[in-house]
């Protein structure tokens, strides 16, 4: 194969080096989302999910986006097709299960410090929040399989962040024991410091209905997530702040009530309290 000289970037040159080594790789834009790999699903429409983060039905090949897009192949990771992708990549990321690993993704230092006390230690790549552990051999990932872990190895891809260090070694029962055991009870959500309420506007809010309903959609929509939960509970604070952040009927015992819910979710005080700083610093309130 010619490698194309007007493609050079350094994603590109990563991916051929991991594909050279037979570890599959795909192009991620921002927000970990994948390209689609052929020029008729670059804006999702052969149907896929909007984020793209499962296969769609197309036929172009079947199925061409997310996990099932990765691929060794030099000349469809160089191809035309993809050299849009990567000159505009935000990471490279690749299929775990592809290459015969599995990724123990370790969202905080509460995850980090037990997986210290409860798995063996393996090669180990720092992420932006916390770590990715990466074990010898293939399982069936899932998501928030206690409070700040998912597993990544079949159907799905994680970000390459590099090599790491420590010495690879083999998957673990304990690791498996995540996904095939029932997960251990929560415990009961912490005390926290909840943030003074904001207000000071004109209530625009004719009976106490709307604001009740409203966080109990918002508790909802929290305890409901199955994914991405650091950015619901983000977005819901986001949301119930933009409707009732600037009047005086929010109160710290609503605030409490999102913050447990988020709690429920594996979510640290911190976590929560950044979450709603974060809100309030992007609404101006």
């Amino acid at each position: 194969m010619t490698q194309p000289t007007d493609v050079s970037g350094e994603h590109l040159r990563t991916a051929l080096s991991l594909a050279a080594s037979g570890v599959q790789v795909l192009p991620l834009r921002a927000g970990k989302v994948p390209f689609g790999n052929c020029p008729r699903c670059a804006t999702n429409a052969c149907g896929g999910r909007p984020n793209m983060k499962t296969p769609g039905p197309c036929t172009c090949p079947a199925p061409c986006h997310a996990w099932a897009a990765a691929t060794t192949d030099p000349d469809v990771i160089a191809s035309t097709a993809w050299r849009r992708a990567w000159l505009s990549a935000s990471a490279v990321a690749y299929h775990p299960g592809g290459a015969g690993l599995t990724v123990v993704d370790l969202d905080d230092a509460d995850a980090i410090a037990w997986a210290r006390t409860n798995l063996p230690a393996t090669q180990t790549v720092p992420t932006t929040r916390g770590e990715h552990w990466i074990y010898l051999g293939v399982m069936q990932s899932a998501n928030a399989v206690r409070p700040g872990v998912d597993i990544k190895s079949t159907m799905a891809y994680a970000r390459w962040l590099g090599h790491g260090t420590g010495t690879i070694t083999a998957l673990p029962d304990a690791v498996r024991d995540l996904v095939t055991k029932p997960a251990p009870a929560r415990t009961a959500p912490q005390a926290v410091t909840v943030p003074a309420p904001v207000g000071g506007g004109s209530c625009p809010h004719r009976t106490p209905t709307y604001l009740a309903r409203g966080l109990a959609m918002a508790e909802q929509r929290i305890t409901q997530a199955t994914t991405g939960v650091h950015a619901t509970v983000y977005r819901t604070f986001l949301a119930v702040l933009a409707k009732h952040g600037r009047c005086g009927c929010l109160t710290a015992t609503h605030i409490t009530r999102l913050f447990a819910a988020a709690q429920t979710k594996g979510e640290t005080p911190r976590h929560c309290t950044d979450a709603w700083a974060n809100a309030r610093t992007t609404l101006g309130l």
